[in-house]
């Protein structure tokens, strides 16, 4: 399944340390106040069920129980004392593209960001690389050296596949976890039949879609004949770009599909943190956190 050199160089401890330093001031100043708050119910465990009474939260009500009962019932939880976090880190062929940096390069900072997030507030992180299937899996540890761990398996990962499979891995991860956890996805999305698995697992744990995008991929410049090569496929199919009508087609058609990504990921009730490889991701983040806090504080 792992596609992790057993033995790490000295390359590859500059390159986590470089990335922990660039992340730094995003874990230090953006994240660290508002990632448990960001997080549904600051880490919660269900404890019992009771009548629903007047001014109650409708979202709580357990709907099974209210039918046996004839009654609304709603849940009740309890905090746990720690957090498990579990990065999806797509690396198929299509993530292996972007410009000025790689998507898979901002999926790997997105993830170290998380990791040292969650080390710092004491709680478990592990990671899952996907491709077709499940390449590599780190269990979810504690402690800054196991994030520093994760951050190193992601950097020196090597994808042997080009195809995606998303739906299997988000399968595969509801296996993984025994309780109610935050799963974040980092992906571009760039599959089919997804939709309900994420949907089955959103509605046991906290799951955040982190989709990365480059510009090319949704309109094409104007530089005459080009020879476009799906990464995933290896088709092949040659557009002139100096076509307006051409590249009208490409852009309507890279517009449709981010729309229907969007309104997939509303529908499964996940939160949604759209990157791009073209603009900076940390204003990004803090936003989305900040959103998710104060909807958990009110």
């Amino acid at each position: 399944m792992s596609s992790v050199p057993p033995v790490v160089g000295a390359d590859v401890l500059r390159q986590v340390k470089r990335i922990e330093l660039r992340t730094r001031h995003l874990v230090s100043n953006l994240l660290t106040g508002e990632y448990r708050s960001g997080f549904r119910g600051h880490g919660i465990e269900f404890a019992e069920v009771r009548a629903y009474e007047q001014g109650d939260d409708y979202r709580a009500i357990d709907w099974n129980v209210s039918a046996r009962m004839g009654d609304p019932y709603i849940k009740l939880f309890e905090e746990e004392r720690e957090l498990t976090l579990l990065l999806l880190v797509d690396r198929s062929g299509s993530v292996e593209f972007g410009s000025p940096v790689l998507k898979s390069r901002i999926a790997i900072e997105v993830a170290a960001v998380l990791s040292l997030a969650a080390a710092r507030n004491n709680d478990r992180v592990g990671a899952m690389v996907f491709s077709d299937g499940v390449d590599h899996i780190v269990p979810p540890g504690k402690g800054r050296r196991h994030a520093l761990r994760v951050i190193r398996d992601l950097i020196t990962f090597e994808p042997a596949a080009r195809k995606t499979n998303i739906a299997g891995a988000l399968t595969h991860a509801s296996k993984l976890l025994s309780h109610r956890s935050i799963i974040a996805v980092v992906s571009d999305f760039r599959d089919n039949d997804w939709e309900r698995p994420l949907a089955r697992l959103a509605a046991r744990h906290d799951v955040i879609a982190i989709t990365v995008d480059d510009p090319r991929e949704m309109e094409l410049p104007e530089v005459g004949w080009v020879e476009l090569e799906d990464a995933e496929t290896g088709s092949r199919l040659v557009v002139d770009t100096s076509d307006a009508e051409a590249r009208l087609r490409v852009r309507i058609a890279a517009e449709e599909t981010r729309l229907r990504r969007a309104k997939a990921l509303e529908n499964a009730r996940v939160d949604h943190l759209p990157l791009r490889t073209d603009r900076p991701y940390e204003q990004v983040m803090h936003e989305t956190f900040a959103r998710r806090a104060r909807r958990f504080r009110r």
